[in-house]
């Protein structure tokens, strides 16, 4: 993976999430993608704080969208590695979150979000 893939996905992962359609945020993930995020552990009360299946990912985000209605991300710094990146962004209130992608076949199949300070609502 290059730096030019990694930036053109970041800008397309920004519009796709800011538009709310979760229908175009999972058209770049696998049906047997792995999500795990301290948030949700949060949202669902499963400490695990993973969920598998492209599915279980569509209603962890839509329960998301749910809560967080004003939900919005500004794209800050992206990095590209073998077969993932990583996406460094602000959300809705100023937290700061790096995203990682791990690609397969081009793909997510894998990913994680870690937080800062100000996770989220």
């Amino acid at each position: 993976m290059d730096l030019d893939f990694a930036r053109r996905f970041a800008a397309q992962w920004q519009d796709d999430w800011n538009s709310h359609d979760l229908d175009r945020v999972l058209a770049h993930y696998h049906e047997d993608v792995t999500f795990s995020s301290p948030m949700i552990a949060r949202l669902t009360g499963d400490s695990a704080g993973t969920v598998h299946g492209k599915e279980a990912l569509r209603a962890y985000w839509a329960a998301g969208l749910e809560r967080i209605p004003d939900l919005r991300f500004e794209v800050m710094d992206v990095r590209a590695s073998v077969d993932a990146l990583v996406i460094d962004y602000l959300n809705q209130i100023g937290g700061r979150v790096s995203e990682v992608l791990t690609f397969r076949d081009g793909l997510v199949v894998a990913g994680f979000g870690a937080y800062g300070e100000t996770p989220a609502n």
